[in-house]
């Protein structure tokens, strides 16, 4: 029988202050979800993979240590008398074991249903990476992906039913739109000036070198241009190597004699920032150089906020730039990254039509819109499984404010924002 009491949905993923894709893709879709009014038949709250960090914010209900197996098994019986359902979002790399094997250990102690929503899908993973995934699916009741082209992998390498599977785009913020020359005149030095932009945690993945050696082919031509690269260096990559790859890329940039036509910010964006490089942008840049990356957080704001994309064709990035919504330039190959800034900067008519369809599918994507469809598949997944319980099967919750450590508000804080 259906209730108003509201639905209690768990996420298990990264969060801030952890600076991760991951982690503000969960902060943003939980604040999308409570800022809602619509929703107010669902009470978030936040299952933390953690190492060292301490959480400030109050839907942090539990901590679950990455490396410590039991930790999993706790955070089941936690969940299974706490909540109604288990969102999980999978990335391979924030979980413990091989390929990130003990979520699975997780996931076969839920008395409760669970959704799992895929950060990466990919096309050739490993033995272990693919059991993991196949495991997850089986156990799962929805498996979400973020990308259409995703769905026949899902399928094919991974063994889940198409059932299962569902469709939700990566969300963008909605904020007001201003005037281009408007925010650039805030900056002398971007004043007049045609911005190129790149952003999220800089990584040797992204093949930032391959834009600097473009744009120094550009500029040749077009001295007004102006490539910013924004972002810290990825944690992981700072610890592995300092910051070698940012200092190659100033190298770079110096010995092509374009250093002044590079700026580097080097810090971990808010979402206002992001929002504003974005839309003084005329062209955003992913050069990444991988074809298996199946979503791009900052691709899909760029979306968002109507920006010309110029990139690699990696899956996320043909699926978004179809139809003449952006262009795409072959993996590592600065000659083809040139022609397609050259075909911008010399067709202002193209570039506005592109921008319009690329503002077209944006409009569709933000967090509103995004956080109405799972709380809807939350819902309808909740009652199902209900419907399939006898009342003598069903699990009992435990009251919150009686057993969390934590109280359930409704912030609305946003850290920033990677790829």
């Amino acid at each position: 029988m259906k209730t108003n009491i509201a639905k209690r949905i768990a996420f298990l993923s990264t969060y801030p202050p952890k600076e991760c894709g991951l982690a503000t893709f969960t902060e943003d879709l939980v604040n999308a979800i409570d800022e809602n009014t619509e929703t107010s038949s669902v009470q978030t709250c936040i299952m933390a993979m953690t190492k060292n960090e301490e959480y400030t914010d109050s839907r942090v209900a539990f901590h679950v240590k990455q490396e410590d197996r039991s930790s999993y098994k706790e955070a089941a019986a936690w969940a299974n008398t706490h909540v109604d359902l288990v969102i999980i979002e999978h990335e391979y790399g924030i979980f413990g074991g091989t390929a990130g094997e003990y979520v699975i250990d997780f996931a076969k102690e839920l008395q409760i249903p669970f959704i799992v929503t895929t950060h990466t899908v990919l096309l050739r993973p490993t033995s272990k990476q693919r059991s993991v995934l196949r495991e997850l699916g089986k156990l799962s009741t929805k498996v979400v992906t973020m990308a259409e082209s995703s769905i026949p992998v899902l399928k094919g390498s991974y063994d889940i039913a198409g059932r299962k599977i569902m469709f939700i785009p990566h969300g963008v913020p909605s904020m007001k739109m201003v005037s281009r020359e408007q925010l650039k005149s805030y900056y002398p030095a971007l004043k007049n000036k045609q911005i190129i932009s790149s952003f999220g945690l800089i990584s040797p993945a992204k093949g930032l070198e391959y834009g600097i050696q473009a744009l120094a082919k550009v500029v040749k031509q077009y001295d007004d241009v102006i490539y910013l690269i924004l972002g810290k260096t990825h944690p992981t990559v700072k610890e592995k190597m300092g910051e070698a790859y940012r200092q190659s890329l100033m190298d770079l940039a110096e010995t092509l004699g374009v250093r002044d036509h590079v700026q580097f910010v080097d810090k971990y964006l808010t979402k206002e920032e992001v929002i504003t490089y974005l839309q003084l942008s005329d062209m955003y840049l992913t050069p990444y150089l991988s074809a298996e990356q199946a979503v791009s957080g900052t691709l899909a704001y760029a979306m968002g906020y109507g920006r010309v994309i110029i990139s690699t064709p990696y899956r996320y990035a043909q699926e978004m730039l179809g139809e003449g919504r952006g262009l795409l330039a072959r993996f590592r190959d600065e000659d083809s990254l040139a022609d397609c800034i050259r075909t911008v900067l010399g067709n202002p008519e193209r570039k506005a039509d592109m921008e319009i369809r690329t503002m077209a599918v944006g409009r569709t994507m933000t967090w509103e819109n995004v956080a109405s469809q799972y709380v809807e598949l939350c819902l309808k997944t909740i009652d199902e499984n209900r419907n399939s319980l006898t009342s003598d099967t069903q699990i009992p919750l435990v009251p919150l404010e009686k057993k969390m450590t934590f109280s359930f508000n409704k912030t609305s804080q946003v850290k920033g924002m990677k790829a």
